[in-house]
């Protein structure tokens, strides 16, 4: 028992480290000797929330809940793993719930709380825990949120206060934050000088080196196999149905175009589910590269399948069709023709320079995301990306679809018809409003698709024109050539 009440302390020093992976292996450890152990799948499920992997933390949290139900961490964890899953009314009434008995979770669960709500529109009840005041708003995080909480009355004040609270010393991730919140408003408001140069500062003290040679490693790889004109001749599982992934660039219509789907009776969007970058994950630890599927065991190759359909199958009644949008799918194209064959894809570009300025102007995550802190690198992502999707696609024998983000913005209806035909449904009316759906989303586009369709962000690079130069030009007219599709 005292062993194990170490190895629970040992965990919690881990997590407060963000040290996820290695705390997981010791609440594995655990679990080996008590399978039972709520405790320690608690654990597991705060290491896969610090990990990205929301499904495996719900998983866990269901193992953890007969023993913990009404245990104030389990609580939390569940109100954080809901709300990115999509269930933020049920995440802000828990988190309310942990307020008002004044728990020892008290402040972390009213900072969360203000960002649920303000991700759900509910802006007035953030400005109420904002007047309301308390020990949370002396933090860097609480003062953000209150600072934020005061952009829609007046947006340059808030723009000041967020780019001081980001020169402010303190935690790095939270500075981030807060420069990235400004960088927005200088935009809104038209002072585009501003943004940029806030945005090459912010990248510059927050971001990660930047190892781009290194993230399209496994893009040439795939380029390889297609200059060999080779098709994917890996072991197949079983035939998918009802798998589909939107492919493109972040910031490029993605969550546009799943929020639209996910207004159909049998469609369900899934959000950047993390799926695919654990298969992915797998094959690295198995030491299978892409030119290597083909020695892939059949039975691996099922269970692969597996792990990736046990979160991606539909959760509500009448719907036909799980839509995946993860943001890595285009670099796995050659792993879901050979483990999930039968899915559809559905291609979207965006004008590369427009795409450009919202990657450079948004906050990603330094590390996976680090190319987006360079212009430079982020060219030369796009232009991995142009080259090897629709190329991949064909060549893979993967079926698709592919939309031009100007061309829909344009004839929303018809690329409806369209898009429902490719998936073999009837178009529906509510396919034209996805400012409708009320689905929580977390993307950066949260705000941009809670608006009607439309040409507002067509043509934004003309703003920062003068940090494009002729380098830009092929990729540019590779776009034109593609619309009208």
């Amino acid at each position: 028992m005292n062993n194990r009440l170490t190895r629970l302390e040992d965990i919690e020093t881990l997590l407060g480290a963000g040290q996820f992976d290695r705390a997981r292996m010791l609440a594995a450890e655990l679990l080996r000797h008590n399978p039972q152990d709520s405790a320690a799948w608690l654990c597991i499920a705060r290491t896969a929330v610090g990990m990205g992997a929301l499904h495996v933390a719900r998983t866990a949290l269901e193992r953890a809940e007969n023993g913990l139900q009404s245990d104030e961490r389990w609580i939390y964890t569940k109100a954080v793993v809901d709300h990115y899953l999509g269930q933020s009314d049920r995440a802000a009434a828990a988190l309310k719930q942990l307020i008002e008995h004044r728990t020892s979770l008290s402040k972390d669960a009213t900072i969360f709380l203000a960002d649920v709500l303000h991700r759900i529109g509910r802006r007035d009840e953030v400005r109420e825990l904002v007047d309301s005041g308390g020990a949370w708003t002396q933090e860097l995080r609480g003062q953000i949120l209150a600072a934020r909480s005061g952009a829609d009355s007046d947006p340059q004040r808030a723009a000041v206060e967020l780019e001081t609270l980001f020169r402010h010393p303190g935690d790095i991730e939270q500075r981030r934050n807060a420069g990235f919140e400004a960088i927005q408003l200088y935009d809104r408001f038209g002072m585009y000088q501003k943004s940029w140069e806030l945005a090459r500062e912010v990248h510059q003290a927050t971001g990660s080196s930047s190892d781009t040679q290194g993230f399209l490693v496994g893009i040439q790889e795939q380029q390889s196999l297609l200059t060999a004109q080779r098709s994917c001749d890996a072991p197949r599982a079983r035939q998918v149905n009802g798998t589909g992934f939107i492919v493109g660039m972040p910031r490029s219509g993605t969550t546009l175009i799943e929020q639209m789907l996910d207004r159909h009776t049998q469609i369900q969007g899934i959000g950047e589910y993390e799926g695919i970058s654990v298969l992915g994950g797998m094959l690295r630890h198995q030491g299978i590269g892409f030119n290597k599927l083909s020695n892939l065991d059949s039975s691996f190759t099922q269970q692969l399948q597996n792990n990736y359909l046990e979160h991606a199958t539909p959760s509500k009644e009448g719907k036909r069709w799980c839509i995946d949008k993860s943001l890595l799918s285009w670099q796995f194209l050659p792993a879901i023709a050979a483990i999930l064959p039968g899915s559809r894809c559905i291609h979207i570009a965006r004008d590369p320079r427009d795409t450009a300025v919202s990657l450079y102007l948004s906050n990603f995550q330094p590390s996976n995301f680090s190319w987006t802190r360079s212009l430079n690198d982020i060219l030369k992502v796009l232009e991995a990306e142009r080259s090897l999707s629709l190329d991949a696609m064909h060549t893979l024998g993967i079926q698709h679809e592919a939309i031009v983000y100007e061309d829909f913005v344009e004839d929303v209806l018809g690329h409806a018809k369209r898009l429902a035909s490719f998936l073999d449904v009837e178009c529906e009316p509510a396919m034209l409003h996805p400012e409708d759906n009320k689905r929580t989303v977390l993307t950066l586009s949260h705000e941009q698709v809670r608006r009607p369709v439309n040409r507002s962000s067509i043509g934004r690079w003309r703003n920062y024109e003068w940090a494009f130069g002729r380098e830009w030009e092929r990729l540019v007219a590779l776009h034109e050539s593609r619309r009208g599709g």
